[in-house]
């Protein structure tokens, strides 16, 4: 690791008063709304410290599901000179760029007939480019290589089990060590979507193991609580890293920002008359729509929110978790794979609204997103986190006597 990476490396929480967690949901090409937070909340720190500022420099950890995997890794993959690959306002134009290629259109008056006919005999797209492009993006980088912490689901279909791929589990269980590009294909293999990934991983220890994986969203595509999890498992194992005086469930200790991509939540698209009336053609594609998908991703993420709204409102800490996401989706907008430019500036545009946008908050008992009262916007909170993230970094780096990472 260069000099340039170690001095860049975030100071590790025990140096200060914070444990920052970043998040980012699963979604396609609604990775799009994320981007343009992101590239805010990025602006924003580096108006405070320096046109250098890149978030990887501020969160000990940024925990991203398929689309949101392929944004952690853009993110704290280390370019040459030790720096990340891209900065967060350069994700949403490699979006604009790519996405048609990964998702190309079917067009003209039988474009119907090919999708049914992709659908019966596999999935929607062959995944080539997608895997192509990550592959020349991410190189040989390993999970281990990352500029901080990274934590990505994924699911083994052969053990019907999650597969975390973790930074902080490099060490007790070294065979997850992965090329971060397998690791950024195995997320995002949705299913009906792109095929099924298989790869082997090999450790120094010669140690030998398979993943048979398919989409992260089937185990999480709010991946905000495995990345709280993550962090939890640390502080029980004594890791030197955290606060010697900090408690497993202290979450006022935690800052957590978690972003969505969207969702239809506005049009009840289905029914128990309609779908009691389905087979398994039908649960897997109905009028555009694919309703089992449909059903488990909001289901997962869902919970997910639930559980953290409740956990913050309880210990009075709910200014230290901010999430940021649109369940208003319509249309094209709500789709994971309309690629077209139209329906791509589109999402930019529906990402730049919801800054200004009232903060909104789980309702516990509708389970809909409902404006905070008096709440500030979403860019405000995002520029108040700006200041508290670099107040922090601040903190370490004046606590800190080490020059190397952990």
């Amino acid at each position: 690791m260069t000099e340039t990476m170690m001095s860049s490396y975030p100071r590790p929480p025990r140096c200060g008063n914070l444990i920052t967690v970043l998040s980012i949901d699963g979604g396609g090409v609604r990775g799009i709304i994320p981007g343009v937070m992101l590239d805010f909340l990025e602006s924003e720190l580096q108006k405070l410290d320096g046109e250098d500022a890149r978030l990887a420099d501020y969160f000990d950890v940024i925990a991203g599901t398929s689309t949101g995997g392929l944004i952690a890794a853009m993110l704290t993959t280390p370019k040459e000179n030790g720096r990340p690959l891209f900065a967060a306002k350069e994700i949403v134009p490699f979006y604009l760029e790519n996405c048609p290629k990964i998702f190309p259109q079917v067009s003209g008056p039988f474009a119907w007939l090919v999708t049914w006919w992709k659908l019966l005999t596999g999935p929607k797209y062959d995944g080539k480019y997608l895997h192509s492009l990550v592959r020349k993006l991410l190189k040989d980088m390993r999970l281990h290589q990352t500029l901080t912490n990274v934590v990505i689901p994924t699911f083994d279909i052969k053990k019907l089990q999650p597969i975390i791929f973790s930074s902080y589990q490099v060490t007790s269980r070294p065979v997850i060590d992965a090329a971060l590009s397998d690791i950024c294909i195995a997320t995002s293999a949705a299913e009906t979507y792109f095929p099924s990934y298989y790869f082997k991983n090999r450790d120094k220890n010669g140690n030998e193991e398979e993943f048979n994986m398919i989409d992260g969203g089937v185990a999480a595509t709010n991946p905000t609580l495995v990345a709280i999890s993550e962090v939890t498992k640390q502080i029980t194992k004594k890791n030197p890293d955290f606060f010697p005086d900090i408690k497993t469930l202290d979450y006022t200790r935690f800052l957590v920002v978690s972003l969505g991509t969207g969702s239809n939540k506005s049009e009840q698209k289905y029914n128990a008359k309609m779908s009691s009336k389905w087979g398994i053609i039908c649960w897997l594609y109905e009028d555009g729509n694919t309703p089992i998908i449909d059903c488990y991703d909001d289901a997962s993420k869902d919970m997910v929110e639930y559980h953290n709204v409740a956990v913050f409102q309880a210990l009075d800490s709910e200014r230290s978790y901010l999430r940021i996401d649109d369940d208003t989706l319509k249309g094209d907008l709500a789709s994971a794979d309309t690629s077209t430019r139209a329906n791509l500036e589109n999402l930019v545009k529906c990402g730049e609204s919801l800054l200004n946008k009232t903060v909104s908050r789980m309702n516990m008992d509708t389970g809909l997103y409902e404006p905070v009262e008096n709440g500030s916007t979403n860019k405000e909170e995002l520029k108040r986190i700006a200041k508290v993230l670099s107040d922090e970094k601040k903190l370490r780096e004046s606590k800190s006597t080490e020059t190397n990472p952990p």
